[in-house]
């Protein structure tokens, strides 16, 4: 059991998060004070380094067994704790503070591949989750302990590894007496279901789809490479809608799976996004009747997440949008228009910034795992067990 503790009453930490939208590194220094879920989280400082170009394109390609290698894996896996630790380190100067004053750094990594089921034709390729970024060098650099490596541990007792968010969410956007939707909106979109007043065992939590990862790639590929998203949903609001493809999309069996359920780029990656480009072609699209059409398919992707399997198991007042997806005003008016019982509002009307939700949450999880607190939600991954997520570098 890790025991730790501070001289203070309070810790401060940096959490970082690299998701699936490939983007880049998101760095929170936060001060937490309490314990558990009766933790008290204020944000000192926040930012987001970009990924350029050319390292996006490596880890893309990291991600896709057909251009991966271990040699590849292995570099980046270091290369990536260097660029951690130098996010870590910025934030905490733009903070006003010394690295001296910081507790510990926890880091989610950067998901290479996610296969919460086994793949029965090969006994070898077990339940198993692999994020990137090498702890060790990340406390070396820093100087101070480093958490992470958090969803090997939920796969251990039967979970999904994954989403992990929802342990935080409850300590962020509980309420007493409002029904809450937690939508973030990366490279995947996941929900947190908080029902009014709910405790850990009321919580549900999945992936809901794909969030910005097939609309990212379709903007790459129609724009020749000039373009990595469609800022502000601009491109998006100049097409139409085709509804018919959008219910063949749809109609992928993932959408219909219950919870405990969650996915990666393994089935909505750089193949899924080809394969719509295709089909689009087919039916003639216009380059912003493509873009619209693939906004549209992640918007109703949420929506029908949340009336297939949130609404039946709670009353609902609002939806509250976090990651990338929230500054999509093209993606925010198809929700709204697609739920229109719920307020759809963003996580920065709540005081938690739309970008550093994920990151905040994961200082969260880190501390948990510091205290030797349980950190995942069973009701959300389908574990078997709650259970201490995270492993520990010391610098």
């Amino acid at each position: 059991m890790i025991r730790w503790e501070t001289d203070r009453p309070y810790a401060i930490a940096v959490g970082l998060m690299s998701g699936t939208s490939l983007d880049g590194i998101d760095a929170a220094v936060v001060r937490i004070e309490g314990s558990g879920l009766a933790s008290r989280v204020s944000l000192l400082h926040f930012e987001s380094r970009p990924y350029d170009d050319a390292l996006r394109e490596r880890l893309k390609a990291l991600c896709d067994p057909a251009s991966s290698d271990v040699a590849s894996i292995c570099g980046m896996n270091a290369y990536l704790g260097e660029l951690f630790a130098d996010a870590a380190a910025a934030a905490v100067r733009e903070a006003g503070l010394s690295l001296d004053e910081i507790d510990f750094v926890s880091s989610h990594g950067q998901t290479i591949w996610h296969m919460p089921d086994a793949l029965p034709a090969d006994p070898y390729l077990v339940r198993s989750t692999l994020q990137i970024g090498d702890l060790s060098v990340l406390a070396k650099r820093t100087g101070r302990p480093a958490v992470g490596d958090f969803r090997p541990a939920d796969l251990a007792v039967g979970g999904q590894g994954a989403p992990l968010v929802p342990y935080g969410d409850l300590i962020l956007f509980g309420h007493p007496a409002k029904g809450r939707i937690l939508q973030n909106i990366g490279g995947i979109g996941n929900c947190t279901v908080l029902p009014p007043g709910a405790g850990l065992q009321d919580v549900m939590a999945f992936d809901t789809g794909p969030g910005n990862m097939v609309i990212d790639q379709t903007v790459q590929t129609l724009s020749g490479g000039k373009l990595s998203y469609d800022e502000g949903g601009a491109w998006a609001a100049q097409g139409t809608v085709d509804e018919a493809l959008v219910a063949e999309l749809m109609s992928h069996p993932y959408f219909r799976q219950p919870p405990p359920k969650s996915t990666g780029r393994e089935l909505f990656g750089a193949a899924y996004a080809s394969a719509f480009l295709a089909r689009a072609a087919e039916r003639g699209l216009a380059p912003a009747d493509i873009v619209a059409t693939a906004t549209a398919f992640t918007a109703h992707s949420i929506a029908d997440a949340c009336r297939r399997f949130a609404m039946p198991h709670s009353r609902i007042d609002e939806l509250i949008v976090s990651g990338g997806g929230a500054h999509n005003r093209t993606l925010m008016a198809m929700l709204a228009a697609l739920l229109p019982e719920q307020a759809v509002l963003q996580a920065g009307a709540f005081g938690v910034p739309e970008d550093a939700k994920e990151a905040v949450i994961f200082a969260l999880l880190g501390h948990a795992f510091l205290l030797g607190n349980c950190n995942n939600v069973p009701a959300a991954t389908g574990a078997s067990a709650p259970t201490v997520m995270g492993k520990l570098a010391l610098p």
